[in-house]
């Protein structure tokens, strides 16, 4: 990047912020971001992205949509051994819930409803 060369080449010769923003007619913020960059990595390349890798793949994630709307009430530890025999994929049941809940899908308790007679319905009507 020709520009940020210039930019810390000019920093290096002492000039102000304002001074390389106005010699290479780019905003001070930019000439400002790229020589902070420069003091704390040694260098303006782009750096690879921090963090373990994702261990669920897409296609993992789709199966894993799949497997939860088929068989809602399935817990995370059969779900895991499904994927492993499935996919190939060796994943925890901590990692299965997690993804889970990524989608949007929560293990919760159904609410327990009490169960209706004929005369429980009777008197509800009155009411």
């Amino acid at each position: 990047m020709q520009t940020a060369s210039t930019n810390i080449g000019e920093r290096l010769c002492n000039k102000s912020i304002r001074d390389i923003s106005w010699l290479l007619n780019i905003p001070r913020s930019t000439v400002s971001r790229i020589i902070t960059k420069w003091k704390h990595l040694g260098t303006t390349a782009i750096q690879p992205p921090s963090g373990r890798p994702r261990k669920m793949t897409e296609w993992g994630q789709s199966i894993l949509k799949r497997t939860v709307r088929r068989s809602h009430q399935l817990s995370a530890e059969p779900i895991a051994k499904d994927l492993q025999t499935w996919c190939g994929l060796q994943m925890s049941p901590t990692t299965v819930r997690r993804e889970r809940n990524g989608m949007g899908f929560h293990g919760r308790a159904a609410a327990t409803k009490p169960y209706i007679t004929k005369c429980n319905a009777s008197s509800d009507a009155m009411v």
